[in-house]
């Protein structure tokens, strides 16, 4: 498995989500939110060269259950995760972190 690096701004990326869904349904929709993004990032870490590319070592995983993706590099030994966004909202967000 490759090591997994995230970008500070992740964890902004997914703070906001998870307000969300603890304000429109309740705190465990939230928390299935974040074990599916976990366990997609270590998917991503374990098959690093499995998922779509978008552009160039721009990759991108989309989470089952709920419309949100994210977009990795491989660099080095790790897997340097950039941004967790909407699939249909500002879909430049990220690209240069």
């Amino acid at each position: 498995m490759m090591r997994i690096v995230i970008h500070p701004a992740v964890h902004s990326d997914v703070l906001q989500i998870m307000e969300y869904y603890e304000s429109v349904a309740d705190p465990e929709l939230a928390a299935e939110f974040y074990r599916e993004l976990r366990s997609f990032f270590d998917k991503a870490g374990m098959n690093p060269y499995s998922f779509q590319i978008i552009e160039s070592n721009l990759r991108r995983v989309n989470l089952d259950r709920f419309p949100y993706h994210f977009l990795y590099k491989i660099a080095d030994d790790a897997v340097r995760i950039l941004v967790v966004r909407h699939h249909h909202r500002h879909p430049s967000t990220g690209r240069e972190r």
